[in-house]
Formats: C-alpha cells, sequence, structure tokens
C-alpha cells in the first residue's frame, strides 16, 4: 500500500513539474518576484507582471528573442484595438556602443513608428540581453483605471536603423498571430480572431497564387511546347494545354481578388512590387486566355504575328509568375519547408524542360533532315531548308 501510494506521489509531482510554464523557472538579475507569468503563444515570448490595483499600474517583465541579435523586441498595449496600429510600445535594441536601450513609440500605422511619449506613464524602463534573449523591464499605468483586461501585442524584428527606428518586422505567422487580450487578474490569455482571420487569408492567397502562376502556367506551356512535336499528340495537346491554362488563370484570379482584399483591410501595408506584379500577371494572363479565342486559322497572314505575341505573353506570365511567388514568400516568411519545397518543384519542372528541350530539338532536326533528302524522278535529291521548332 505504502509503495502503490509513493508511486502515485511521484507520479502527481512528475505532472505538475510538466505542467509548469517555462515562465515559472526563469530569474532575473534584480531579483525581483513577479505575481504572475505566462508562456506567450508566439515567437517564444514569456510576459511576467504584478498588478498594483491601488496605483492602477502594472509592473512587467518581457522576454523575447530577438530576430537576429542585431535586432528588436517589443511589448505593447492597444488602447483603441486588437492589432499593431494604435499600440502603445515599449521597444528595446541594442545601441552602437553596445549597451541596451528601451524607449517608448507609438504605432500610428503599419509603416509608422514614432519614437515619443506614450497616451499613459511608463517608469522604470530598462533592458537586458543576455543568453539569447532582450529582458524589457517596466512599470505601466493602465490606460483605464480599473480596467485589467488589455489588448497587448509583441513583437520581434531584425534590425534597427542608426537613428534607432525598428526596421519593420517580418510577416509570418507567428508575428501575424502575436496579440490578443490579456486578463492580468486571471493570468488568461486569448488570442484577437481578427488575427488569425487574416493570417488564413494571406495563407489562401499564397498557395491561389504558387499554384496558378507558379506552378500550372509553366507546366501548361510546357506542355504545348513539347507535345505538340508528336504527331500522334495533335489535337490532345492542344484541348489539354488550353484547359489547363484557362484553369490555372481561374485559380489565379481567386488569388489576385484575394490579394485585393487583404490590401483594402491592411491600411499602411504595401508591397509596391509584389502588387505591381501581380497586377501585371493579371493583365497579361488575361490577354493570354483571350488570345485562345481569337486567334487567326493555320495559314492566315497574321498568324506568324499571333504566334509571336501568344508565345512572348506566354513566356512573360510564367516568368513573372515565379518571380512574384517568391515575391509572396519573402513577405509571409513561412517556415523553410515551404520555400525549399516550391524551390524543389520548381527546378524539377526547369530540369524537365531542359531534357524536354533537347530531345525535341533532336526529334525535329531528325526529321527535318529526313524530309531534306527525297529521292525524285531522276534520282536525284531536293534539299529544304529546316527551322526550329
Amino acid at each position: 500500500m505504502a509503495s502503490c501510494l509513493f508511486v502515485v506521489i511521484v507520479v502527481l509531482l512528475i505532472s505538475s513539474a510538466h505542467a509548469q510554464p517555462t515562465c515559472a523557472t526563469q530569474k532575473f538579475t534584480n531579483k525581483e518576484q513577479y505575481d504572475r507569468c505566462v508562456d506567450l503563444p508566439q515567437l517564444g515570448c514569456y510576459l511576467h507582471w504584478s498588478l498594483d490595483t491601488v496605483k492602477n499600474t502594472v509592473a512587467i517583465v518581457f522576454i523575447a528573442p530577438p530576430a537576429t541579435p542585431d535586432g528588436w523586441v517589443s511589448w505593447a498595449i492597444n488602447p483603441t484595438g486588437e492589432g499593431m496600429v494604435g499600440s502603445q510600445s515599449l521597444i528595446a535594441y541594442t545601441a552602437a556602443n553596445g549597451s541596451m536601450v528601451v524607449n517608448t513609440y507609438n504605432v500610428s500605422s503599419y509603416g509608422g513608428v514614432v519614437k515619443g511619449k506614450l497616451d499613459f506613464d511608463v517608469t522604470d524602463m530598462k533592458a537586458e540581453h543576455s543568453d539569447g534573449v532582450m529582458r524589457i523591464f517596466a512599470t505601466v499605468e493602465l490606460p483605464e483605471n480599473g480596467r485589467t483586461r488589455v489588448n497587448q501585442v509583441w513583437q520581434v524584428g531584425g534590425a534597427v536603423t542608426e537613428e534607432g527606428v525598428p526596421v519593420r518586422h517580418a510577416f509570418g505567422q507567428g508575428n501575424l498571430g502575436s496579440k490578443g487580450i490579456l486578463d492580468l487578474l486571471s493570468g488568461e490569455i486569448s488570442s484577437g480572431g481578427s488575427g488569425n482571420s487574416k493570417t488564413k487569408k494571406r495563407n489562401i492567397h499564397g498557395i491561389l497564387n504558387a499554384v496558378s502562376w507558379g506552378i500550372l502556367f509553366p507546366v501548361g506551356i510546357m506542355i504545348a511546347r513539347y507535345l505538340r512535336t508528336f504527331p500522334a499528340a495533335d489535337p490532345a495537346w492542344f484541348y489539354l494545354h488550353g484547359s489547363l491554362q484557362v484553369s490555372a488563370y481561374g485559380i489565379g484570379v481567386a488569388g489576385w481578388v484575394t490579394g485585393l482584399k487583404l490590401g483594402s483591410e491592411s491600411k499602411g501595408v504595401e508591397y509596391t512590387t509584389h502588387r505591381n506584379i501581380g497586377i501585371t500577371l493579371f493583365c497579361l494572363a488575361t490577354l493570354q486566355v483571350l488570345a485562345l479565342f481569337l486567334r487567326p486559322k493555320k495559314g492566315h497572314k497574321i498568324r506568324f504575328y499571333w504566334n509571336i505575341y501568344h508565345h512572348g505573353t506566354g513566356f512573360a506570365v510564367a516568368i513573372l509568375g515565379i518571380l512574384n511567388v517568391f515575391k509572396g514568400l519573402e513577405i509571409l516568411s513561412p517556415s523553410s519547408k515551404w520555400r525549399l519545397s516550391y524551390i524543389i518543384i520548381i527546378s524539377s519542372l526547369g530540369i524537365i524542360a531542359i531534357i524536354l528541350e533537347a530531345f525535341t530539338w533532336i526529334v525535329v532536326l531528325k526529321r527535318k533532315s529526313n524530309k531534306a533528302t527525297k529521292p525524285n524522278g531522276n534520282g536525284d535529291t531536293t534539299r529544304r531548308q529546316s527551322s526550329a521548332p
């Protein structure tokens, strides 16, 4: 009986140890003790705090690993909403002389971070950097007297300008989800719903465009380029090529519309190059799809010029599509496996295209050679000029 009780006690102790949050094991150089702590759900960050309901203040320690050793970390309260815009931020970074600096910033927009006094008082600010993490210490006056639920926003970035302005952070899923509501009395945290919804929209936008512009359009071009070499594939290659390109166009338009919707919901966020390439892709692809229905018949005097236009526009769409997929990956900053997966896919298509291109030239040149020399009625031969496929 005693042994069974001992086993139960050991199991309970182990279970409680595993249930203990990481923040509970963290110590500070000032040896201060804080009433509560929480492991924040994104970016590997932690928050410790002690609430003083009489003074309407909260003493906090925010702990976060910067994106790079020369980066910055930030914790903020947003008195007006759940997101970054409107937040009142404490941002810490390493100065040029090696010392740690913590300042207050008003985040008026995604592109505007203004150093200055916050809407509420902040005292006892200091920062530390050791063991790969930065720590912000401060005492913050709560925006509303008696209100103990606050909208918190936290973030990490990779660089700071010489003027001490944080460079824009990445827009990965962790960065976009690093916000929520914090109950200072109970210690409970909840994520903002709008952020999760917007993250899903960004992911849908990225997947749709990667599949359409970045994969299906190049595959459709390869089908037209290489299958038509074989007479047995005619006219099947044409219908396969057309249906694939129209499908890619439909998926691409859905991704494009999703991007427009995201842009309208993200005031102040501008990705000019990515947007302009996307608009150009939509226009060229629309013309390309229309060209399938407006092509002149074989032998028509303008068919030669239509072919030049159609082929040139198709290759332009493929090149711009692949380029914009990489631009999108740069913006979203997903885990490396997604970028690597796309690189493997597009590299495989490139290798297949090179092999098929060589094979096509061999087949076509051999065919031209066979046709170039034909015995006439006198046993002589007549040569015909060969042309590229």
